[in-house]
């Protein structure tokens, strides 16, 4: 992954979390809540998820040796110890948790370098287990888990009688790749 692409992947980020979060304001508190048999259970609890997990990465990247600014603000948000930990009891409250991960990624990334991509990253998971690994992978990993679980949500809105529309990188991505530097969506 090149800084490039991950402000290319940030900016889809949030991009597909406001439309997500725009159609699923259209139901009611019941289908959101009610068990679809997905992995999460609900599409609420898969949004949930997809925050939970961010938060964590995040927690984790701010622990990088080069310690990003744009990072210092996760102090702010509670580190989860748990997959499935609530982080607001209802959908508008967690749009706005979801807005500020969001705003705090797009204010990260443009920090990111090359050489910072390079390197490994140390860090313990849930159960504490410590390991490293190359952060460009992590970094791909985190992205590629939002796009996962938001592909869940979509399916899960399209069986409540909800179109998302178009949901590929294609469709938010610019026409050339000189337009990737510096990024930003209109």
């Amino acid at each position: 992954m090149t800084p490039q692409t991950a402000a290319l992947m940030a900016g889809y980020n949030r991009w597909m979390n406001d439309r997500v979060f725009e159609a699923t304001a259209t139901l009611d508190d019941a289908t959101l809540a009610a068990d679809k048999g997905a992995f999460f259970g609900s599409i609420l609890g898969t949004l949930n998820h997809i925050a939970v997990a961010d938060s964590i990465w995040l927690h984790r990247f701010a622990q990088h040796p080069a310690s990003f600014a744009a990072l210092g603000a996760m102090s702010a948000f509670p580190l989860p110890t748990s997959l499935t930990q609530s982080l607001a009891p209802d959908l508008a409250a967690l749009r706005g948790y979801r807005r500020q991960l969001d705003e705090l990624i797009e204010r990260w990334v443009p920090e990111l370098t090359q050489e910072q991509l390079s390197a490994d990253l140390t860090y313990a998971n849930l159960a504490d287990v410590r390991t490293s690994k190359n952060f460009s992978l992590l970094l791909q990993h985190f992205f590629n888990h939002q796009t996962h679980h938001r592909g869940q949500v979509t399916t899960l809105l399209f069986q409540s009688g909800v179109d998302v529309g178009v949901t590929d990188l294609l469709a938010f991505a610019p026409r050339s790749e000189a337009q990737l530097q510096p990024y930003r969506h209109a």
